[in-house]
């Protein structure tokens, strides 16, 4: 005997969808602001945590293909936000590196956060205890 199907508002998948959706365009308007799509502005928190990375080492934080990351720092050195170098020890690897304007913008992304608390009327504590529980969940997901 199958279970019940439950109503869209009662599946994780759809909550977790609609949430992401949501963060989105809060971060949208401020975003655009600053010249970023959502993506490139993940590709600079990457490089923001470490500097200096190959692009595989940004597709594999993003949980991305590499060949879905080339084209965003390509637009991004473009605009003058990082560099593309080949790597002297492997030619194959291409090295991404913060310029100055990127590291920059650094600073200027700290709206999101706040935005972020204002729009959820949730404490930067409670914040915190969602993004460790979703970490969780996707963390036991992806190990299965």
């Amino acid at each position: 005997m199958q279970p019940p199907k439950l109503p869209l508002d009662s599946q994780l998948c759809f909550s977790l969808y609609g949430a992401s959706m949501a963060v989105n365009r809060t971060y949208k308007p401020m975003l655009d602001k600053l010249g970023l799509t959502y993506t490139q502005y993940l590709v600079l928190s990457t490089l923001w945590e470490e500097d200096g990375l190959p692009i595989s080492s940004i597709a594999d934080r993003l949980s991305l293909e590499s060949s879905t990351i080339t084209p965003l720092v390509k637009r991004l050195e473009a605009a003058g936000f990082v560099a593309r170098k080949r790597n002297p020890l492997d030619e194959r690897q291409v090295i991404v590196s913060l310029e100055a304007k990127g590291r920059a913008l650094n600073q200027k992304t700290a709206c999101l956060t706040q935005a972020l608390l204002e729009r959820s009327g949730l404490t930067a504590d409670q914040l915190t205890k969602l993004n460790a529980t979703v970490q969780n969940l996707r963390d036991a997901l992806l190990e299965s």
